[in-house]
């Protein structure tokens, strides 16, 4: 269950810049390490090292990621970009079966009328966050427009919860002619 969190959109992108440039350091060295040591154990000091240079970034692009998913992933350092992570592959689910989503919306549905709000209100608050003020203005209309349908469905407009699991119980909903 994922669940939309007040940020600060300041203090997100500090954070995030800041944790994208120690992963990028981290890379870096391992990279330059990795290459080295590479050439330095496999070269041939007469020819070229080309590919064992290309092993060693390679290498550290491996061993990064690995340090990111396994250690670097829970540490407080990382909360924000984690977040945002998390928060754009929920809306990126969302997206990816917009078309029932809609065809729910459009027929009435309440589980799509919820996940709809969700993907709104997730939508508002990625635009803050990477401070992306057109989007942001775009969709406002259509999110005021779908608020006043959930008001007339009776649905608590409070949607800051998201189950991905919800997207298998929408059902197949003919598209308004």
């Amino acid at each position: 269950m994922f669940e939309i969190r007040e940020q600060d959109p300041e203090v997100y992108r500090s954070r995030t810049r800041r944790s994208a440039l120690i992963i990028m350091v981290v890379f870096a060295v391992l990279a330059m390490a990795l290459s080295t040591l590479a050439v330095q154990v496999f070269g041939d000091p007469d020819g070229s090292n080309f590919r064992w240079n290309l092993l060693g970034v390679l290498a550290g692009l491996v061993v990064t990621l690995t340090l990111v998913r396994k250690l670097f992933w829970a540490q407080p350092w990382m909360a924000e970009a984690a977040y945002g992570w998390e928060l754009k592959r929920n809306l990126m689910r969302i997206t990816n079966v917009m078309h029932k989503v809609e065809a729910g919306v459009a027929a009435g549905d309440p589980m799509a009328l919820r996940i709809m709000r969700f993907y709104h209100l997730g939508l508002i608050q990625m635009h803050r966050l990477d401070d992306n003020s057109t989007a942001l203005l775009e969709l406002r209309a259509e999110s005021q427009t779908h608020l006043e349908r959930l008001e007339r469905a009776g649905i608590d407009p409070d949607q800051s919860r998201f189950d991905p699991g919800w997207l298998a119980e929408l059902g197949e909903f003919e598209k308004p002619a």
